[in-house]
């Protein structure tokens, strides 16, 4: 008897253990991942019973709650919605939240571990809860001509524009949008027919297409990266040459390669380095690619930060540059096919590192959390994310990026702002054929960077379906894509 009472007393001590460690994980250890959850029902309506924090650009609420009369006590509005939307994305007690509202809910919220003893004060001295402001770093003039550039035309893409030296995020526009005071409207079939329109419509406006999505092949803009990891390996030159064929059939394999032009890079029966970056040739840079560990370019990619993870706070799908398997891949992946796969913010970072002597800061959209009494909370500062090239390298790759935009035949020639020394490259992905065998529309990408001696802004553009149908569907990067950069640079540039 004495041993059953003894194995039936050790086993509710372990189960006890077991719960109160249980207990532990979930009230102190995951609490505030539980709380962030945006699955987390209970979260967002006790959200509502406090006064939620503003969402701020240059000072300005872009988020705001107001009171209302309803259960909910509060409506969650935006102001100029689509323009930020990218950024703030929705708040809504029915679908949940996205962007900076799901990103930073509990200091927006005021339930973060930073508030614990204001919420304390405040309980003590009967002051009605209220959550905290969040400032971002956007600039809405910048925000606005990107936009602009983009909606004039109907463009579907994206564009984001950074500072180089500190990775503050300028600008991040995604097209086309959505109005997220759809969705925060507290009348719940409103809400739900709302969002039904938006998930079903085949354009994907909820898709934020500069920082997630399935991607784009980044094409030509990849060919950076090709350089970067040649000349920082000492496997090349800007003025090193490569034999200048109009067809390249790759190897252990019948496909061929062509330049965009179907004919030689230039002329001569030789073409540099630099001439395969200013007129944007394949086959060049396939050669050079080849001439490397079929891992170097997608090393030196992982150095800029594809395959990493990344928060700037809104998660960030990581881009693809998987080591090909033969060298026919390393050829197809060095211009930036195959399963090469980028964001925006990803080719921009690209330029702000060779813009930035080879450094490439952590962009961030947050710049600082301000209390309701107007104290700052937490505030951000600009890091250190990686030094995948040396300072002579980014240099040399900068070079080749300015003679791109000035010489009279550089194909990004059209981002060149009177006066100011601009470095860009142009990039044209193709994306197979549909079920009947056409070729589908191309990815048109520009990135780049100004002024060239100084730089204040690093930019990426990307336009899916070759301009859509306003351009027929077949528009090139030479302008499109390379027309919204400058317009962004010269926002910057103007301030």
């Amino acid at each position: 008897m004495n041993k059953q009472l003894k194995f039936i007393t050790r086993t509710v001590f372990a189960m006890f253990l077991v719960l109160f460690f249980a207990v532990t994980m979930i009230q102190f250890v995951q609490a505030d991942d539980l709380r962030a959850n945006q699955l987390n029902g209970r979260t967002i309506k006790n959200s509502y019973k406090i006064e939620r924090g503003s969402i701020l650009v240059d000072g300005e609420p872009v988020a705001f709650s107001t009171p209302t009369g309803d259960s909910f006590r509060f409506i969650r509005q935006y102001s100029n919605g689509p323009l930020y939307a990218p950024v703030t994305g929705y708040f809504s007690h029915l679908q949940g939240a996205s962007g900076l509202e799901a990103a930073m809910n509990q200091d927006l919220a005021g339930i973060g571990n930073a508030q614990f003893f204001t919420r304390i004060m405040n309980t003590l001295n009967g002051v009605e809860p209220q959550g905290s402001s969040v400032e971002t770093t956007i600039d809405p003039a910048v925000q606005e001509a990107a936009a602009a550039a983009m909606a004039e035309n109907g463009f579907e893409g994206a564009v984001v524009a950074i500072d180089p030296e500190t990775g503050r995020i300028l600008a991040l526009v995604s097209t086309p949008g959505y109005d997220p005071n759809l969705l925060s409207t507290n009348d719940d079939a409103e809400i739900i027919t709302n969002y039904r329109q938006l998930d079903d419509d085949p354009a994907q406006p909820l898709q934020n297409r500069a920082i997630a999505g399935d991607l784009y092949h980044p094409g030509s803009v990849y060919k950076l990266l090709v350089a970067a990891a040649a000349i920082e390996a000492g496997n090349a030159t800007p003025s090193t040459e490569f034999d200048n064929p109009a067809q390249l059939t790759l190897p252990q394999s019948t496909a061929v390669m062509q330049n965009a032009s179907r004919t030689t890079c230039g002329s001569g029966s030789k073409a540099t380095l630099e001439q395969a970056i200013v007129l944007s040739c394949n086959i060049p840079i396939a050669e050079l690619a080849m001439s490397m560990d079929r891992d170097a370019v997608p090393n030196m990619a992982n150095a800029f930060g594809f395959g990493r993870d990344l928060s700037i706070p809104l998660t960030v799908t990581p881009s693809q540059a998987p080591i090909p398997a033969d060298q026919a891949g390393v050829a197809l992946s060095a211009i930036g096919q195959l399963d090469v796969r980028a964001t925006p913010l990803q080719m921009a970072m690209v330029s702000a590192g060779i813009a930035n002597d080879g450094v490439v800061m952590s962009p961030y959209l947050v710049d600082k959390v301000i209390t309701p009494d107007l104290r700052v909370e937490r505030e951000f500062s600009p890091t250190e994310f990686s030094k995948p090239i040396s300072s002579d390298t980014a240099h040399a790759v900068a070079e080749m990026m300015e003679h791109g935009v000035s010489n009279p035949e550089g194909l990004a020639k059209n981002a060149g702002i009177e006066g100011v020394r601009v470095a860009g490259k142009t990039g044209t992905a193709e994306n197979g054929q549909d079920e009947a065998g056409n070729e589908l529309p191309f990815t048109l990408w520009f990135t780049g960077f100004a002024p060239v001696d100084d730089p204040k802004v690093a930019v990426a553009v990307v336009v899916a379906n070759g301009g859509g149908e306003a351009f027929g569907f077949e528009g090139g990067s030479y302008d499109l894509p390379t027309a919204v950069g400058k317009r962004v640079m010269e926002a910057v540039l103007s301030e």
